[in-house]
């Protein structure tokens, strides 16, 4: 299923490539810039507070380098690193990430590794619209969780928790992961620490949504994309 827009930011420390790159993004139609940021400091503070599908990456920043970055991202994101020479090219398509382009990038480059990463993304959620279930290992034992049976998500720490009417499965893994095997159609996310099964809503009130007797909150970037997904009447 395509979207209309992806949402993306810019990293790097340089201005001129921050402000070329961001130019590229202005005039790609299927793209929505969030942020341009200096340096992967900013960068990691803005995603523990944002929604992003793409991360256009600059490699040589200081303090923390575009490798070292992704080494520490708690989600999962088409990464596309831009560099002034190959030497990381290896090592970046060791860690998966979707594109790697040569300074100073043209438009033309910019616009195929975008493809690339829209692509990733369109697969993903063709996957996850067609999952019907999840088994979780529990002991020596995997347990078949039904998709129609969880109510939420929640994040703790490297874990989450599945939470369905009667019981709590805790499993190893990110939110963001666990985000792209969902089903798009049934389950939102509205915070950071939070995925829903809209169908499970009860009643929203002020910044919060009452699921199974609990309320959860809403994060104020997720409120649009929670309310758009509503049907209000």
């Amino acid at each position: 299923m395509s979207r209309d827009k992806y949402t993306c930011i810019v990293v790097d420390d340089d201005e001129f490539s921050r402000d070329l790159i961001s130019g590229h993004v202005g005039k790609t139609s299927n793209l929505q810039l969030k942020k341009a940021l200096g340096n992967a400091i900013d960068a990691s503070n803005f995603l523990k507070k944002n929604l992003v599908d793409i991360i256009f990456l600059d490699i040589r920043m200081p303090e923390m380098n575009g490798m070292d970055f992704i080494k520490i991202l708690e989600e999962e994101y088409e990464v596309i690193l831009i560099s002034t020479a190959d030497e990381y090219a290896i090592e970046a398509f060791e860690r998966n990430v979707t594109d790697y382009i040569i300074k100073p990038v043209e438009y033309a480059r910019f616009l195929k590794a975008v493809n690339k990463a829209i692509k990733n993304l369109e697969s993903k959620t063709v996957y996850r619209d067609s999952v019907k279930e999840f088994y979780v290992r529990s002991d020596s034992k995997l347990i078949r969780v039904p998709v129609e049976n969880i109510l939420f998500i929640e994040a703790l720490s490297d874990y989450v928790i599945i939470q369905t009417l009667d019981k709590r499965h805790i499993v190893h893994f990110t939110m963001k992961g666990i985000e792209s095997r969902l089903p798009s159609e049934a389950f939102i996310r509205i915070h950071r620490s939070y995925i829903i099964n809209s169908s499970a809503i009860e009643l929203l009130e002020d910044n919060s949504v009452l699921i199974n007797g609990k309320m959860l909150p809403i994060g104020a970037s997720y409120k649009e994309n929670l309310f758009n997904r509503l049907n209000l009447l």
